[in-house]
């Protein structure tokens, strides 16, 4: 009776040893889930006015993060609409040239020039006579010539200040006034930029992992208001000593196991790059000198995951 016994024992060590030998053993490489991470923040500051979404909400892109209260938009955007009106009536005035009542004005002047021209004229020609006859001197005939010339040149003055003023004005004039047009009008849009600005928005679908701050605190420029990760680009990251690292390549096709649910995952890598500090390593159980170099695998999910749990930082080994 005792035989059988230690014979039916032998059996059943036999078979359990056979069983684990068909297993397909669970390496001590871990590795960590982990996704790619996305930071939101604001270009200008500004006070918090409203948060809409809360620590673990997932949202889709284009949802309203929260709403910044910018004072300054509304100042700026009336300088620039003033700058803009202002260049208009410059680049106006410079296509058009002079208006009816300006051009009316030198009229006005001109007509007044051509009878002081022929006041002037009778004078000379009265003048000219008596000193023809000795009857003046050559100083007062002189003076009555420079006047009559001087009437001459002032209707032709005001003659090419008309003909310039009923013209457009110079091409670099037109210009000028083209460039401060445009000069607002790129104010304007920077203003309105800055309104896009007051809205905070998710710039992909992701699930929101920590907000900064809290509504009526100050959000100043690039300070990551909304930190989180996108749900569907997990991967794996997995840190192997030099003295491990050849037996991995890229395109080499893993299986993954989370050691507490027994989930397996099929997965291949995309990427083997150097560790540069030591501090980078997150590996639970590094199996490795600290005198070895340190490598990353990053490694992706080559099935439908879509129905599984992955938790960010949850472990995974390879099988």
């Amino acid at each position: 009776m005792k035989s059988l016994i230690n014979i039916c024992i032998g059996f059943m060590a036999m078979a359990y040893l056979s069983s684990c030998e068909n297993e397909t053993p669970i390496t001590d490489y871990r590795g960590q889930v982990k996704f790619e991470t996305i930071s939101v923040s604001n270009k200008l500051a500004g006070r918090i006015s409203k948060i809409y979404v809360q620590e673990g909400q997932t949202v889709k892109q284009g949802d309203t993060l929260a709403i910044i209260y910018i004072p300054e938009v509304n100042a700026k955007m009336m300088q620039t609409e003033g700058a803009i009106t202002a260049a208009k009536g410059q680049l106006n005035m410079a296509l058009k040239g002079a208006t009816l009542e300006q051009l009316g004005q030198i009229d006005g002047q001109i007509d007044a020039a051509k009878a002081q021209l022929n006041f002037a004229q009778e004078s000379y020609n009265r003048l000219q006579a008596m000193y023809k006859d000795s009857l003046i001197s050559l100083q007062s005939f002189d003076e009555v010539k420079m006047k009559r010339d001087m009437a001459k040149a002032q209707i032709s003055a005001l003659q090419a200040k008309r003909k310039e003023v009923s013209q457009s004005a110079r091409t670099e004039q037109i210009d000028q006034a083209k460039g401060q047009l445009n000069r607002a009008l790129g104010a304007k849009e920077e203003v309105l930029s800055a309104a896009d600005e007051k809205v905070m928005t998710a710039p992909v679908d992701m699930t929101i992992e920590t907000i900064s701050l809290q509504e009526g605190e100050l959000l100043t420029p690039g300070y990551a208001l909304f930190n989180g990760y996108q749900k569907n680009s997990m991967f794996f990251r997995f840190t192997i000593p030099e003295s491990k690292i050849y037996d991995f390549k890229v395109d080499q096709e893993l299986t993954l196991i989370n050691p507490y649910i027994e989930q397996e995952t099929s997965a291949k890598i995309i990427a083997i790059k150097q560790l540069a500090h030591y501090a980078d390593i997150t590996s639970t159980s590094p199996l490795y000198e600290l005198s070895e170099s340190i490598y990353e695998l990053k490694v992706i999910p080559t099935s439908d995951v879509s129905k599984q749990s992955f938790f960010l930082n949850a472990t995974v080994l390879i099988k």
